[in-house]
């Protein structure tokens, strides 16, 4: 794949046989994103896991300090009152049944997140094959399935990510934006990385941090030592 000029320049500031320690490594993320837009600072984990079985799957959700720095928008499956109390904690679409055949038939998705009442799950149930392959099947471990809408909505607003593993076993996380100071990121990197530690399943063997990179948008990769992570 041929890179652009810029890429190339940036590339250079980077010894891609280092692993460097995660101060380092976010300092040099932040140099190399020179694109024209907020490019955003992605982490990239990959386990020493087997995702195929269930006792290894790694997932989970975990608020960042400081934010994505992306707006996220928010939809809530409820009823009743909940779906009053969804609205008043700042979700920007609230609904029931009557959502499914716009989502289904008329391809909207302009939401980021789902959240549902485990009431509604028989409903969102039927949105599992586009919902499904978009990442966007609203998930107990995660909280987004839950009656406490209030917390789902204010946590998701506030930074909350969703982390899970891929079929190669990597997990990929926005930490941030480029724009973001170095200890903003810092405190955002050690909260995720903080979470993936802790959801090491009991039947993992062997090293569970393989590796772990950090990259802009148009970025080259930098890797970053695993020595005190885990």
């Amino acid at each position: 794949m041929k890179r652009g000029k810029k890429y190339q320049e940036s590339a250079k500031l980077i010894d891609r046989m280092t692993q460097y320690e995660p101060e380092e490594a976010i300092d040099l993320v932040k140099k190399t994103a020179v694109a024209k837009f907020d490019e955003t600072v992605e982490a990239h984990i990959r386990l020493g896991v087997d995702g195929r079985h269930a006792d290894q799957q790694v997932r989970g959700a975990v608020v960042l300090p400081h934010g994505t720095g992306k707006t996220v928008r928010v939809l809530v499956f409820a009823k009743g009152d909940k779906l009053a109390e969804a609205e008043a904690a700042g979700a920007d679409f609230v609904g029931g049944e009557e959502l499914i055949p716009k989502i289904q038939n008329e391809g909207w998705f302009e939401f980021d997140v789902v959240v549902a009442t485990p009431d509604m799950m028989g409903v969102v149930g039927r949105l599992g094959r586009v919902l499904g392959p978009k990442g966007l099947m609203p998930n107990p471990k995660a909280g987004t399935v839950t009656m406490d809408v209030t917390k789902a909505v204010n946590d998701i607003k506030a930074g909350k990510i969703e982390y899970r593993l891929d079929k190669a076993n990597i997990i990929h996380v926005p930490v941030g934006k480029a724009s973001f100071s170095a200890e903003q990121l810092q405190d955002n990197f050690n909260t995720l990385m903080d979470a993936i530690v802790k959801a090491k399943p009991a039947s993992a063997k062997g090293q569970y941090m393989k590796s772990v990179t950090l990259s802009s948008t148009m970025g080259p990769g930098v890797k970053v030592s695993t020595a005190k992570i885990g």
